[in-house]
Order: structure tokens, then C-alpha cells, then sequence
């Protein structure tokens, strides 16, 4: 008998042992898959993936990969990762692909994949999703995924949008209009706060964080053509006066100068844990990055509430996120990322990272989607705002983050820096 128990449990030591070889086999620093596998795929990714900085969250990507190569055998994943400059990134890898070295599959930023449609260098993703899939993305998901022709060029699968965060210890009530913030935030300085706090430097944070304000008023970037018209007519009038409303707040004291050096999302979390703010305009992931930093009772003082418009009924926010793209003309390498794109990140990768999806019904799939916050967070989305999906948006960008700069630190007048931003942009786009 304790021969047999002993037998067994030698057995039981020997599985297991093969088992973590088999695991060992078929997930390395930069490979999913046997070795020898007889097909590969080369795929470039971000932090969204095994290279995470969290531990946890790369074992869990490690894991996701090893159950979706097991499911193709034939198949490895030669894996290769991005740095954090992301823009360098993602220029670099548009130039690979026109020269024909693009990766077989990777990650391409949502608002820079209109640049990869123009070149002509994403594969056909359309016979690889079905219609009810593509039905129950977020509308501007849609929008954003399908080419001119109707084409599915990559799969948007993350998500994320801006609010506007309050201390309720000392902001009660939660805003509806630049009025309200700003009377709010003049009231959080008397009780020894540094008023609302936002990205205001050389960031596209920066922009795309305002931008919210400009679109509640009902202004356009660029025309159905893709040309720029912020500087021009009635859209000039709706940018000036959402510039203007972000002069006053500092010309008012209602947000520091400093708000002209924050160009990181996680300075604002900084501020927040030193109790030195009441109110920040932040992403939906900061709540999550909250709770991790605070203590309970310091956490549990802090709320959300979506970015107070011109009025309360007139309100926007911008909505971000990767998606997952095929370069290769391939057909069973686009498949392949194409499964890549729905088994490891539509979903499963969400819930890992706690990463809003674009689909709506997994808000109800997903235990982690059915918080009061993700509910929240899951409504606002319907009325969420894409960056224009054109070529000249990264220059419209660049230059509002210049003007900014020069208006919030008086440098130049409202009109002056406008002008002087829609110039450069026209000059670029002709360019084009």
C-alpha cells in the first residue's frame, strides 16, 4: 500500500514535470508555440500582451496565449514589442509596411489607423467576423474599423473615454456645466485645494482631453473630405469659445499655470494621492489606478461624473483605444490574426486588464464589466467621440497642443494662436 501510494505520487511528480516542460516549450520571452512549428506568425504588440510591466497581468496574458496556440498547433507566435513611444512606434511601423516589412499581424493605435487605411497596407478582415459582431460595436468603433468601401481593416477591441473626477469630501456635487466647474473649482481653492486639474502640456492627452469641450458645442475638425476646418466659419466661433473657456479657468485661478507642464495622466493620480486636488478631467483606467493607490477611506471620497459641457444637456468625451491589424498578404496569417484578434483580446484580454470593450454586450458577459463604475463608464460610451479617422488629425493635434501652450501661459490671444494653428495645419495638409 505505501509502495503503491509512493508509485503513485512519483507518477503524479513525473506528469507534472512534463507538464511545466510542455508549458516551458510553448511560451518563451519572444515565442507562443512549439519551436518547430511548421507555420509562424510574426506579431508586434504593446504592453497589452506578455511583455506587461504587472507580473500578474503578464502571466494572465501569458496563459490567454498558450490556450489559443494550443487550439493551433501548427501554429508559433513569434512575438516582438513596442517601447512606449508610441508614436515613433507606429510611424516606424506605417514605413515597414509601405516598404512591404510590416510585421504579419500587430497592434495599430485607433487613432492613427485611418493613416494605415490611406496606404492601402491592412489586409481584409471582413470574412473572419460575423455581422452581429460587427452590429454590437460601439458606434464609433464601426466607424472607425471599416474603409471607405465598407471593409473590416483591423478589430477594435479596448476602449476608453475621459471624465471628470471629484474629491466629495470637498466637491459635494458633482458639475453639469463650465460654470459649475468653474465655480467648483474656485470653491475646492478656499478649502486649500489647487483647483481643477487637466493635461495641458506638449501631449496629445492634452488635446484629445479638450477636444470634449470643442465637440460639445457641435464643432468639426476636418470636413467629409478630410480637410481641416476648425480654423474657419462657425467652427471657428465654437473653438474659440471652448479655448476661451479653458483661459479663463487658469486667468480665473480655477486651475494652476501648472496645468501647462502636465503632460501624463499619471500626474493627475499623483495630485489626488498627495490631497493636493479635488477634481482632475482623467481617463475611465484612473479609477481602477485610484483604488490600487489610495487607502480605503481616501479612496472611497472619490467619484466620477461625465465632463460638464457648455450646458447640461450638451456634453461629449473622447473615446480611445488599439486595435489588432494584419499586414500580410497571406491568407492564413490573416486568419490567424484575425483569431488572434477575437480568442486572446476580444474578451478575455478586456476582462485581464479590466480595459473597457467595444462591444457592448460584453459589459454583461464579464463579471469585472458589472461594477456600478463599469455600468457607468459602459453608458457614457454610447455617446462617445472618435478622434477623426484622417491623416492630418496627428498634425491638427501637434498644433493645438502648441496653442494651447501659448494660450494658457499668455503668450498669444485666443484668435492669434488659432490662426497661427490653422495655417501650419492647412500648409501640412497640402503637403499630403
Amino acid at each position: 500500500m505505501i509502495r503503491a501510494t509512493v508509485s503513485a505520487l512519483a507518477l503524479g511528480s513525473a506528469l507534472l514535470s512534463v507538464h511545466a516542460v510542455f508549458a516551458q516549450e510553448l511560451a518563451t520571452k519572444d515565442r507562443i508555440g512549439l519551436a518547430d512549428a511548421p507555420k509562424t506568425l510574426v506579431v508586434r504588440l504593446t504592453n497589452d500582451s506578455p511583455n506587461n510591466a504587472d507580473p500578474a497581468i503578464a502571466d494572465g496574458y501569458r496563459k490567454l496565449f498558450v490556450d489559443f496556440i494550443k487550439k493551433h498547433p501548427d501554429w508559433k507566435l513569434q512575438l516582438q514589442f513596442m517601447s512606449t513611444d508610441i508614436g515613433t512606434e507606429q510611424a516606424k511601423m506605417l514605413e515597414q509596411a509601405k516598404a512591404g516589412n510590416a510585421p504579419d499581424c500587430a497592434a495599430v493605435d485607433s487613432f492613427v489607423l485611418s493613416q494605415f487605411m490611406v496606404n492601402h497596407v491592412l489586409a481584409d478582415f471582413t470574412p473572419y467576423f460575423s455581422k452581429d459582431e460587427v452590429a454590437d460595436l460601439f458606434p464609433f468603433v464601426r466607424t472607425g474599423i471599416l474603409d471607405k468601401d465598407g471593409t473590416i481593416r483591423a478589430w477594435w477591441w479596448d476602449t476608453d473615454l475621459r471624465v471628470l473626477y471629484r474629491n466629495k469630501s470637498i466637491v459635494p456635487d458633482a458639475p453639469q456645466t463650465w460654470d459649475g466647474l468653474k465655480t467648483a473649482a474656485l470653491s475646492s481653492v478656499k478649502q486649500g485645494m489647487e483647483g481643477v486639474l487637466f493635461n495641458g502640456g506638449r501631449y496629445e492627452g492634452a488635446t484629445f482631453d479638450w477636444l470634449a469641450n470643442y465637440w460639445a458645442l457641435g464643432g468639426k475638425l476636418v470636413d467629409d473630405s478630410g480637410k481641416p476646418v476648425f480654423g474657419e466659419g462657425e467652427n471657428k466661433q465654437k473653438f474659440l469659445k471652448a479655448l476661451n473657456y479653458y483661459k479663463d479657468l487658469v486667468a480665473s485661478g480655477a486651475a494652476p499655470k501648472r496645468v501647462t507642464t502636465i503632460a501624463n495622466y499619471d500626474d493627475l493620480n499623483a495630485a489626488a494621492a498627495a490631497g493636493t486636488t479635488a477634481l482632475f478631467i482623467g481617463g475611465n483606467w484612473q479609477y481602477a489606478q485610484l483604488k490600487a493607490t489610495l487607502d480605503e477611506a481616501d479612496f472611497n471620497n472619490w467619484t466620477f461624473s461625465p465632463i460638464p459641457g457648455p450646458t447640461a444637456d450638451h456634453r461629449s468625451t473622447g473615446t480611445g483605444g488599439w486595435t489588432i491589424a494584419a499586414f500580410s498578404k497571406d491568407k492564413g496569417k490573416v486568419e490567424m490574426c484575425a483569431n488572434l484578434a477575437r480568442d486572446v483580446y476580444m474578451g478575455p484580454a478586456n476582462a485581464l486588464q479590466q480595459q473597457l470593450p467595444t462591444r457592448k454586450s460584453l459589459f454583461d458577459k464579464y463579471p469585472v464589466f458589472a461594477t456600478d463604475a463599469n455600468k457607468t463608464f459602459s453608458q457614457a460610451l454610447a455617446d462617445g467621440q472618435a478622434r477623426p479617422g484622417v491623416p492630418i488629425y496627428p498634425e491638427i493635434s501637434n498644433q493645438i497642443q502648441i496653442m494651447m501652450g501659448d494660450v494658457l501661459s499668455g503668450t498669444k490671444q485666443p484668435e492669434e494662436a488659432l490662426d497661427g494653428a490653422f495655417k501650419a495645419t492647412m500648409e501640412a495638409y497640402k503637403r499630403l
